[in-house]
């Protein structure tokens, strides 16, 4: 793989396919940073829009102190907190200064070859914890996205964040709370409907019952 330093070379002499490599290989990482923030997917596609552009415009003023990934996933940040305070201009971004540090998660991962059902059913679940992520504040959302999914390390998220590595352990943890909270009010709400048998089953059973007490020729059928 080409490295970082020499796309970003390639890419401030104009290089379109250097551009199109670090687009590609940073997508899935800023895409989830902005929607950690924001609150819904159209809204953090156009902040990641607005921070390419920013990026490649204004790529002379990357002086290599950091990593190209950590100054442009900042720069996403400031896009979307931006974009954040403007829908919300009388609520405060960063809030949390707790320092409890306990808790700990892991991610499910799931197998690459799936059949319909399986598919069906994981799709499923995504659309479940996409939901109840959506509900978490920006402060704790993003780290646990950049954590879970990204797989960054605590240390590595506080730099991209550049908060305290104790705030980030911090958010995590109340992030697997409120996320179990909400997770737990969701099943309740879904466990009264399992094994649902109403509608054209429950028809078809009625019928197929009378049908076969006809055919036993029971006395009281009309």
């Amino acid at each position: 793989m080409v490295a970082e330093a020499d796309l970003v070379a390639w890419a401030r002499e104009g290089d379109e396919v250097a551009v199109r490599e670090l687009i590609r290989r940073y997508n899935p990482r800023l895409f989830r940073v902005a929607r950690g923030v924001l609150s819904n997917d159209s809204a953090a596609e156009e902040v990641l829009q607005e921070s390419y552009i920013a990026a490649f415009t204004q790529l002379h003023t990357f002086r290599g102190a950091s990593r190209f990934s950590t100054w442009v996933t900042r720069i996403v940040l400031n896009q979307a907190k931006m974009h954040w305070r403007r829908q919300r201009p009388t609520q405060e971004y960063d809030t949390v200064t707790e320092t409890d540090l306990t808790g700990s998660a892991s991610v499910v991962n799931f197998p690459g070859v799936e059949d319909g059902e399986t598919y069906t059913a994981r799709r499923e679940l995504q659309r479940l914890l996409e939901d109840a992520l959506s509900q978490l504040p920006p402060e704790f959302r993003l780290p646990f996205l950049m954590y879970e999914v990204e797989q960054m390390g605590v240390l590595a998220i506080a730099r991209d964040l550049d908060i305290n590595p104790a705030t980030v352990k911090t958010r995590l943890f109340r992030a697997r709370r409120k996320l179990r909270e909400i997770l737990a009010i969701k099943l309740q709400d879904g466990i009264r409907d399992v094994f649902p048998f109403d509608g054209a089953r429950c028809a078809g059973m009625a019928q197929r019952v009378i049908d076969s007490l006809h055919e036993r020729g029971w006395p009281s059928l009309r």
